[in-house]
């Protein structure tokens, strides 16, 4: 009995479900004031069913149908109305920074238009650099040795020859290196034969020298590589440098540093340019001349304190830390005559210098020397 009852409820709520699902009366709902609905949807009304199988009779209760969009309806409105209140909250706070980024952003073109025209200027120093520059430069003049330098600057010598005087650009202490490197292998100086090409001793050079070279030591490297940034000559292009001493009376006659052989040409090519480095002062004598410059030193104010040597043309006077810098070929690659120079005899005390010959090309040294 009990399972004829539920075989019949079963068979009410089927054919109930069918006329449901059959004949659906269906509601049409668009919700474009919502980004969470963007598109059409049919909803149909549910029932939801309850039965009970019992001793004497099964019961089922229907409840009504629920549309969600109602639901979703009055949430959407609030939240609208929750969204206008926090807008109208926003533009309320954000609008004293809109009125602070405004005011700067006319103090900038105030100070702007001040700059340009020259009314206000940023700090700076006595030397016309910022401060926070002037700051940087000294921490890395400290950091390679310019400091104790001194000032450095370039005087323009000759143009013909192309002569130029770079004041200061060794240290004392560079200096005193140099020479203490050199005195232990001093040898007499010689000259290049003009016919074979090797050296040989001979009375227009008296000097004392020695080789050092290249890259040897820290120092040297430092000096080296300022030698290129200077002249723009590769370090590779330098032959290593020469350390030369001169006593009373010893002095090198006028010649020339470019080479009139074949033989010294084939490592590096032809000698282009010479930094001559004064390692010492002198008291009297010892100067460079350049006796074809086109330039005499009588126009000089101190043209008398020069030796009677030094009168017979462009002269520079050994100070230590100096370089004297001059080109023996032409921009135009031809040798240069007016390039003939020599030093004076020294007539009181001693002198030491330092010379570093570059060549067109790559001067290769050989790993024994």
């Amino acid at each position: 009995m009990y399972l004829s009852i539920a075989a019949v409820g079963f068979s009410r709520i089927e054919r109930k479900l069918r006329q449901i699902l059959e004949e659906p009366r269906g509601i049409e709902h668009t919700e474009s004031t919502t980004r969470f609905e963007s598109k059409r949807a049919i909803v149909f009304p549910t029932t939801v069913i309850h039965f009970s199988l019992s001793t004497r009779a099964s019961s089922a209760v229907a409840f009504p149908p629920v549309d969600p969009f109602r639901c979703r309806r009055s949430e959407v409105a609030a939240m609208a109305r929750g969204s206008r209140h926090s807008r109208i909250f926003s533009s309320r706070k954000s609008s004293p920074y809109a009125l602070a980024l405004t005011v700067l952003l006319l103090l900038s073109v105030v100070l702007l238009m001040l700059l340009a025209l020259g009314i206000f200027s940023l700090p700076i120093d006595s030397d016309d650099s910022p401060v926070a520059t002037r700051r940087g430069n000294r921490e890395i003049a400290e950091a390679i040795g310019m400091e104790k330098r001194g000032k450095q600057w370039t005087e323009v010598l000759s143009w013909e020859p192309r002569a130029f005087l770079y004041h200061n650009f060794l240290s004392k202490e560079e200096c005193e290196h140099l020479i203490d490197l050199a005195k232990p292998h001093m040898m007499k100086s010689t000259v290049v034969d003009s016919t074979t090409g090797k050296s040989k001793d001979s009375r227009v050079r008296t000097s004392s020298g020695m080789f050092l070279s290249r890259g040897q030591d820290k120092t040297i490297k430092a000096i080296e590589k300022r030698i290129a940034d200077y002249t723009f000559i590769p370090v590779e292009h330098g032959e290593g440098l020469q350390i030369l001493h001169y006593e009373v009376g010893q002095k090198y006659e006028p010649h020339f540093d470019y080479f009139l052989d074949e033989y010294n040409t084939k490592n590096g090519g032809q000698r282009i340019a010479t930094l001559l480095m004064y390692l010492s002062d002198v008291e009297e004598g010892g100067e460079t001349v350049f006796p074809s410059a086109k330039f005499n030193s009588s126009s000089l104010p101190w043209y008398n304190q020069l030796s009677e040597c030094a009168k017979k043309g462009l002269s520079v006077r050994p100070k230590m830390g100096d370089a004297l810098l001059f080109w023996s070929m032409k921009p135009d690659a031809t040798l240069d005559p007016s390039s003939l120079h020599g030093g004076c005899p020294v007539v009181k005390g001693n002198k030491w210098s330092s010379t570093k010959w570059m060549h067109v090309n790559e001067y290769k040294i050989s790993k024994f020397s």
